[in-house]
């Protein structure tokens, strides 16, 4: 048998049996007038537990309970943990055909909403995000957190690249640069298609570089015309220009090995295409770990404990507040294992942080977080602090914050960059 804790026996258990030694040695004020044969008739009942029996019952309900404190458990093996994804990027077309009102409510918010929708199906899946016109640009690297990655995916728009037009080669060669080179990789084209008739040098290029491309046709066949944020029409040589969905595109998908799917106003085309996706994919073992198993043994102590409680407050003498040793125990534990303050402490203040930024109080979250990190400095706190001044719009606050941060773990460094894009 081990201890997961031991810190409990090595700080407290000394201390304890010192504040129970001089507990014990102290005579009741009765007993200072009054002799034991005395003190015996004057009780009122013979079963009645004395205060030194109520004592030492106390005393090693402390022993039991801080035992239990000190996670007491058998070692049961080693178990292997894996994390597996497929790893799934996802292009946005941003272009200005996706502004067409042929789908409600307009081609790019559609294509968003399947974009959400499939992060919502997959949340065990590393996903990215890549907008694209006629340049394409990272917005959000592969990541499990699907709550930045969505975040991300909501502030595209179709300014957010200048030049006008739909270059999927230059999409496929940011894709080709965000996958470790050695693996398949998967890639949702959401989009209207553009206006390409072909796409040999797309599927070339492709095939080279072991790219599968999956595409959600966003739009009509009969197509719509492309309103500006100013309520014009968007217009060529004069005439009012009509978009419609470019199904040539289906090469692509089909010819990678990859699927083609038209969109609809529910989310059963999304749901179809993720179960395509899986079929295809090859999930990829991202890390592996390996951690012990054990089996617990604390509530033996601790049922012990409380059936001695159970008898020592059976029948209580008459000078109640003298017998609050219990009380005294719990006071010592907190007061000589800092440790164990400090974790109560830190998850009061951490979860009234997040109750505050769940209800989007963030000037209070910050507030929170900000004093946890005084008291407590870690990278964590510190990246927490830096969310909640991005919600108020202090980005360059916030942005000092997340490039002087150096988080543990693929995924928080990850989660981090996002932040930075």
């Amino acid at each position: 048998m081990s201890f997961l804790y031991p810190e409990f026996l090595y700080y407290i258990l000394l201390p304890m049996l010192l504040l129970f030694g001089l507990i014990l040695s102290k005579k009741s004020s009765e007993e200072l007038y009054f002799s034991s044969e005395v003190m015996e008739k004057l009780r009122v009942s013979a079963n009645t537990l004395t205060l030194n029996v109520r004592n030492w019952l106390f005393l090693v309900m402390g022993v039991l309970i801080l035992i239990a404190l000190s996670g007491p458990v058998i070692n049961d093996g080693v178990v292997e943990v894996k994390a597996k994804s497929a790893d799934i990027m996802i292009a946005l077309d941003i272009s200005d055909s996706m502004l067409a009102e042929d789908v409600y409510p307009n081609r790019l918010k559609l294509a968003k909403q399947k974009a959400l929708e499939l992060l919502k199906l997959a949340p065990n899946e590393r996903i990215g995000v890549i907008g694209f016109a006629k340049n394409s640009y990272l917005v959000s690297p592969l990541s499990f957190d699907t709550n930045a990655v969505a975040f991300l995916l909501r502030e595209l728009r179709t300014d957010s690249i200048t030049e006008k037009g739909t270059d999927f080669l230059s999409m496929l060669n940011v894709v080709d640069k965000s996958i470790k080179k050695e693996s398949k990789k998967y890639l949702l084209i959401l989009s209207d298609g553009g206006d390409s008739e072909d796409f040999r040098d797309e599927i070339a290029y492709a095939k080279e570089h072991k790219i599968v491309v999956f595409v959600l046709a966003i739009g009509t066949s009969k197509g719509a015309p492309i309103k500006r944020e100013d309520g014009s029409f968007l217009k060529h040589n004069g005439e009012i220009l009509i978009s419609k969905r470019n199904d040539k595109i289906s090469t692509l998908a089909t010819k990678t090995g990859g699927v083609y799917i038209k969109s609809v106003n529910s989310n059963a085309d999304i749901r179809a295409m993720l179960k395509e996706i899986e079929a295809h994919s090859e999930k990829k073992e991202l890390k592996s770990q390996e951690i012990n198993r054990y089996i617990a043994l604390f509530y033996y102590p601790l049922a012990l404990a409380l059936f001695l409680l159970l008898i020592a407050t059976s029948s209580f003498y008459k000078k109640i507040e003298k017998n609050v040793v219990l009380m005294f125990f719990m006071s010592t534990l907190f007061v000589f294992s800092e440790d164990a303050k400090a974790g109560v402490t830190d998850f009061m203040l951490l979860d009234k942080a997040e109750e505050a930024y769940k209800t989007r109080n963030y000037e209070e979250a910050q507030k929170i977080y900000e004093e946890y990190a005084k008291e407590r400095p870690s990278a964590d706190a510190e990246y927490n602090r830096a969310n909640t001044l991005y919600k108020q719009k202090k980005y360059k606050q916030a942005q000092k914050i997340y490039e002087g941060l150096k988080l543990d773990g693929a995924d928080k460094q990850a989660k981090n960059y996002a932040n930075l894009r």
